[in-house]
């Protein structure tokens, strides 16, 4: 798995208000990361748009509309990740190391 794929994953089981069901998401941590560990860092992709807040995105995925969710970043286990659907163009994975620096970073 590489940084800026798109993979199908298995958010299940989850709590409150985390998103859940088996569902697109985008990795978004490190190569050197993800060639060692057990577990990556993704963003879940959601068709339920919100087009006014900052956390989110918004990409197109076979042919739909969709919106990357970083408020909603998780670390999980690889075993939860099924098939690659894709990866994101460059100009969609700047705007998402943009906005995670701005969410996340100082």
């Amino acid at each position: 798995m590489k940084r800026y794929d798109i993979h199908r994953v298995d958010f299940n089981p989850t709590r409150g208000a985390e998103m859940s069901k088996i569902r697109p998401a985008v990795v978004v941590s490190r190569d050197e990361l993800n060639s060692v560990l057990r577990t990556i860092t993704v963003c879940p992709l959601t068709t339920n748009l919100h087009p006014t807040w900052r956390t989110r995105i918004r990409v197109e995925l076979a042919g739909r509309g969709a919106e990357i969710a970083a408020d909603q970043i998780r670390t999980i286990s690889v075993a939860r990740v099924r098939d690659q659907l894709g990866s994101l163009d460059e100009v969609s994975a700047a705007a998402l190391r943009r906005l995670l620096t701005e969410l996340y970073g100082e």
